[in-house]
């Protein structure tokens, strides 16, 4: 992935309520994450049969870190109850939260330029402080994973 930084529009804030979230979960170490996009095409061909699956929308979601680099990806959709997740699959629930989201307009191939800048530079200017919790990327109905163009939006947990 391309790890260039580029600019940041400035971040709109939202408080979001708990969801939950099945999908393909896989451990990485900061910065070995290049097996993300091999994961989402294991993750594709579930999409429209995991139990309770609420829309489209699917998510990348970064938890469980440890403070050492490593964290959980998970790709994943959300669903509307705990239902039990297909063979293979996880759920996680993500709390309630108020979030700073950014919008990476860019090539999926350059996401990581953007989490970068928003870590090393917005954080430290803004004043912020980021809560430990899941942070997650939102594909909605613009992104094509086709072309891997269409926007993408990354939440990132932030004190109230």
């Amino acid at each position: 992935m391309d790890e260039s930084q580029p600019s940041l529009e400035p971040p709109r804030y939202e408080d979001r309520s708990s969801f939950l979230v099945t999908g393909l979960t896989e451990r990485y170490s900061y910065p070995k994450i290049e097996g993300i996009p091999a994961q989402w095409h294991r993750f594709v061909p579930h999409l429209g049969k995991i139990p309770g699956q609420a829309g489209w929308t699917t998510y990348g979601v970064c938890f469980n870190f440890d403070g050492k680099g490593n964290m959980d990806y998970m790709c994943g959709v959300e669903v509307s109850d705990a239902s039990y997740p297909p063979p293979g699959l996880t759920q996680l629930c993500i709390a309630e939260q108020r979030y700073a989201v950014f919008c990476h307009r860019d090539h999926i191939s350059k996401i990581g330029g953007t989490w970068e800048a928003i870590f090393s530079r917005w954080i430290p200017a803004s004043g912020h402080k980021v809560v430990q919790a899941p942070q997650f990327e939102v594909y909605g109905k613009d992104f094509n994973p086709q072309t891997g163009n269409g926007g993408v939006n990354i939440w990132i947990p932030i004190e109230q």
